[in-house]
């Protein structure tokens, strides 16, 4: 798959983003300040198809560092997506005046991330993920589609993410901690009945298919699913 690189000064939010994009088959370097970023991109520009900047780095914010790599872009502009806390419209014009590709606001979804980077590696010619099929069920990543017996199931947006989540991490007792952090947000303060709420409705959307859900009990649920194709 792709090489990316992940460059924020917050060692937690590196870890969570590094953790998803893994689960797609990438791989990771990461940066915890704009110098190092500008030298690993410098270092391994040839090879690196993504770099996900966050704007307020110590050393170099992401903004210079954008401007850097735009200077000295070649035939194949390196796609770049921004990360920062800070929502104000006159920074995201900023970053994509600068030569932004994609510009994300935190708290963000990682699974949401995740899926802002499937679409700009496609856009910029990284292979796509085929679809995962489980007996009747089929996940298909490109198209953000499922089916069940080749029927469509139209899913919420966090319906769908919590079963890409599942797909990823199949075989795998997942707690309800885990869950919600991974779908709703690293800094999400729901109630974990939330959790509850939405694997209930998506068993009965998955009809036949939902009891691939499984219950692990006092703990969370697992994907109990092996790929058939």
């Amino acid at each position: 798959m792709a090489l990316i690189l992940i460059a924020d000064d917050e060692a937690r939010i590196r870890r969570l983003v590094s953790d998803f994009l893994k689960r797609d088959g990438h791989t990771i370097l990461e940066a915890g300040d704009g110098a190092e970023a500008l030298a690993l991109i410098e270092q391994h520009r040839s090879e690196l198809n993504l770099a996900i900047l966050d704007v307020m780095m110590p050393k170099m914010d992401g903004f210079a560092v954008l401007r850097a790599v735009r200077d000295t872009d070649g035939a194949h502009p390196l796609p770049v997506m921004m990360l920062t806390a800070r929502a104000e419209d006159t920074d995201e014009l900023l970053g994509l005046t600068a030569g932004a590709d994609d510009y994300v606001t935190k708290p963000f979804s990682p699974m949401v991330l995740a899926a802002r980077v499937r679409a700009l590696l496609k856009r910029a010619g990284a292979p796509a993920q085929a679809a995962a099929v489980f007996g009747d069920l089929t996940i298909d990543e490109r198209s953000r589609s499922v089916t069940v017996a080749g029927e469509p199931v139209e899913l919420t947006p966090k319906e769908y993410e919590l079963l890409v989540y599942f797909k990823n991490n199949r075989r795998v007792a997942l707690s309800r901690e885990a869950i919600l952090n991974a779908v709703w947000g690293y800094d999400y303060f729901g109630d974990l009945r939330t959790v509850d709420t939405h694997i209930k409705k998506l068993r009965a959307k998955l009809g036949a298919c939902g009891g691939l859900i499984g219950t692990v009990r006092g703990y969370g649920y697992r994907f109990d699913a092996d790929l058939t194709r």
